[in-house]
């Protein structure tokens, strides 16, 4: 029977290899952790168009009040997936990562939730995020769009958040439109911050083309006629704009 020695030796030279590779890669990512303390927690919080509620120091207190702060634990001790579930259970964060570094400390990146509109309207003051969330007030000031008017809860999560981001995805509307008003048929206006005059949308439907149709007449009709001509302006109806001169 012959052996043949050279290919044995190439097979266990891989598998010797292999093992080596695995140990190796193991040992990077799972340091020896035993008598390592962690000694610092680094935040960071992605930030957004709208500026966002939350600081670095906002998840930091979290951690103390939720009694999850690692800083002090020995790093064997501190389980990532517990922080991030409990960050995650609060009301302003959407999503946290944690990890640990070769040098002992805790980095977790954390993903606000976005607002989109301030709801202020029947008694209430509360924001809708992106995903139509309601938001409570939390003190945390931010520069959005306020809506009045005759608005439910559900009318704010179905309609206006949607609105919002149309706003908040859009530079010009963004510095533009600082009020949404619902009106008590359910019909939307808008107040710019720049030309004394409302913007009547009408049906909360289609609401992209008739702010682009606004926009091309922004462009190439209020800035030959004056941006103070008109008391408002309709884009209510497809392929036209209603405009009603000041008294």
């Amino acid at each position: 029977m012959h052996i043949n020695w050279k290919k044995i030796f190439t097979v266990s030279f891989g598998v010797i290899i292999g093992v080596y590779l695995l140990l190796a890669v193991t040992a990077f990512n799972h340091p020896i952790e035993r008598d390592m303390t962690c000694s610092d927690v680094q935040v960071t919080v992605e930030r957004n168009a709208t500026g966002g509620f939350l600081t670095p120091a906002d998840v930091s207190r979290m951690l103390t009040e939720q009694q999850i702060n690692p800083v002090g634990q020995r790093l064997s001790d501190v389980n990532l997936r517990t922080i991030e579930e409990r960050l995650e259970a609060q009301e302003l964060i959407e999503r946290a990562e944690a990890y640990k570094t070769q040098s002992g400390n805790v980095k977790i990146n954390i993903s606000e939730r976005v607002p989109v509109m301030h709801v202020m309207a029947k008694g209430e003051d509360y924001y809708v995020d992106r995903n139509g969330k309601v938001l409570t007030n939390t003190g945390f000031v931010c520069n959005l769009v306020v809506a009045t008017g005759n608005i439910t809860h559900d009318y704010a999560t179905r309609v206006l958040a949607p609105i919002g981001r149309i706003i908040m995805d859009d530079d010009f509307w963004r510095n533009q439109i600082e009020q949404v008003n619902v009106l008590p048929d359910s019909t939307v206006e808008m107040v710019p911050r720049v030309g004394g005059h409302t913007i009547y949308i009408g049906r909360p439907i289609g609401v992209t083309k008739k702010l682009e149709r606004l926009r091309k007449f922004y462009r190439y009709g209020l800035s030959q006629a004056g941006w103070n001509k008109y008391s408002r302006i309709s884009v209510e109806f497809n392929n036209q704009i209603v405009c009603k001169k000041k008294k």
